[in-house]
């Protein structure tokens, strides 16, 4: 299983999009199963089931607040032998969730495109999504509300089966969804978000996050952290003043730095300096534009007094250690944000 499928876009790669009007449904395969996780639907279920309960056994108070009611997670997208471990901790919030609030009913996956070049979001044009745990059923009725605004377009299956980053999500929401609730009730719908600009990133945001507060929707932002070394084409070097203020010594201890520099502004909440982040450190996080449209959705709903979330990272790893140009590693890194006050 690879780490990570962080591929240049190509606007002529394909026609990957259809119109915002609803055409023939379809069934999305599960794609990637047998490479990058379990075709097996015991061994998958086991190797879940593993992770989350290893995930519980870590959770302490330094990084689980239990205030408020989980409302939304970042999680990665690499092989699950490489981001499992880290992604059960963000699904473990959804377990919670759903125990916590029965209203629960559609789970919204925004995910990034790897394969294709879009300058807009797309909904999944699936009626049912397939796991080997599980079918998940497409919030048909959701994708309408969205398309009904002529500013989402719609994924064609080849386009939908070959990106990871959504895939990656289901067969952990389909194992919460067996072991929490009656499966039957809770949809998904996933959310393609392309390499849009700053100011698309905030008018997105801010035309989903009335959706995005309806306490039956849990949001699932995928992302992969940095992809560094050269197969990646990004190799920085720390500053001398980075290495003596901050005592870095290694690399890694230098990839580490940087994510956790945007990793702070997320939490912080705070889109347009997430957007500088970017300009200063060109850190490749590979799903920094569907976080960027869920941070302008949460500050949105936050300063209209819709809704107030404390977002907190709760796990980071990085797929190996580099220490020098010549090695290459993925971050991954899950995050939490919790209703405040409640």
């Amino acid at each position: 299983m690879g780490q990570s499928l962080h591929k240049p876009r190509n606007k002529a790669a394909e026609s990957s999009m259809s119109s915002s009007s609803p055409s023939s449904k379809y069934s999305r395969r599960a794609y990637h199963a047998g490479s990058w996780y379990d075709s097996d639907k015991n061994t998958l279920d086991a190797t879940l089931s593993k992770f989350l309960a290893d995930a519980s056994k870590n959770i302490t108070p330094s990084n689980n607040t239990t205030e408020g009611i989980p409302r939304a997670c970042i999680c990665p997208h690499a092989g699950f032998s490489y981001s499992g471990p880290t992604a059960a901790y963000s699904y473990l919030a959804l377990k919670e969730a759903l125990e916590r609030n029965p209203s629960i009913r559609t789970v919204v996956v925004l995910h990034p495109s790897h394969h294709v070049y879009l300058e807009s979001c797309a909904v999944s044009g699936a009626s049912t999504i397939e796991t080997p745990l599980m079918n998940l059923a497409v919030d048909d009725a959701l994708s309408d509300q969205l398309l009904s605004t002529g500013k989402f377009e719609i994924m064609n299956q080849r386009v939908d089966e070959r990106e990871h980053s959504g895939e990656m999500q289901y067969p952990f929401i389909a194992k919460i969804l067996m072991s929490v609730c009656s499966q039957e009730e809770i949809k998904v719908l996933p959310i393609m978000v392309g390499s849009i600009r700053t100011s698309k990133e905030e008018f997105y945001g801010k035309l989903i996050a009335s959706y995005l507060a309806d306490e039956s929707i849990f949001t699932v932002i995928s992302s992969d952290f940095c992809h560094y070394g050269q197969r990646f084409s990004y190799s920085p070097r720390p500053k001398p003043s980075e290495v003596s203020e901050q005592g870095i010594n290694e690399l890694f201890e230098y990839i580490e730095y940087i994510d956790r520099k945007g990793m702070d502004l997320i939490e912080l909440q705070r889109p347009g300096a997430f957007a500088d982040y970017f300009r200063e450190y060109s850190n490749t996080i590979c799903g920094r534009h569907p976080i960027a449209v869920w941070l302008n959705a949460v500050v949105a709903n936050s300063e209209n007094g819709t809704e107030a979330l404390d977002v907190r990272f709760v796990r980071y790893a990085q797929s190996s250690r580099v220490r020098s140009n010549n090695d290459s590693s993925v971050s991954y890194a899950s995050a939490v944000a919790r209703v405040t006050g409640s």
